[in-house]
């Protein structure tokens, strides 16, 4: 990929925003490893999120998609994004190996986060990740989705 190359002439500002709608269409369209549509790897990623929603964050949404995780949290007082990301990637990543028979890398190093605005924002950022599954044609509502929150509120 050369899109380091072709965004050098934009301003710094909007390289990111860029870079995060090319990743985010990249996976939407099932590119690189999708260890996570094998549903025990997608359930216990699923758990995983679930254990410490009420402890380490509050979990507002969440799709674990075949080849990507959604999450929208707030951390809770005492705990930071950084040791909540490297504490459910290093759970999960042993545990998927483990089932998947495989070693190395499971998730890549780096994740995309993002500040909340405010109320508005919330709703946009929760409405994308609940229909994600949707937009990638893996389902013809939300809520269908066996891996997310929508599937959670239907219940």
């Amino acid at each position: 990929m050369c899109w380091k190359e072709e965004l050098k002439h934009e301003q710094p500002a909007e390289i990111a925003a860029i870079m995060r709608r090319r990743v985010e269409a990249y996976l939407d369209q099932g590119h690189g490893s999708c260890y996570m549509k094998e549903s025990r790897v997608a359930t216990m990623v699923q758990n995983a999120l679930l254990f410490h929603d009420q402890t380490k964050y509050r979990l507002a949404a969440w799709t674990i998609m075949p080849n990507h995780v959604h999450l929208l949290c707030a951390p809770a007082t005492g705990h930071n994004l950084a040791e909540i990301m490297h504490s459910l990637k290093s759970y999960t990543s042993s545990q998927a190996n483990k089932t998947l028979g495989r070693k190395g890398r499971f998730w890549q190093k780096e994740y995309f986060d993002r500040y909340i605005r405010n109320a508005r924002h919330f709703a946009k950022v929760l409405a994308y990740i609940e229909n994600n599954p949707v937009k990638a044609r893996l389902c013809e509502k939300a809520e269908d989705w066996d891996f997310g929150s929508a599937s959670f509120r239907k219940k």
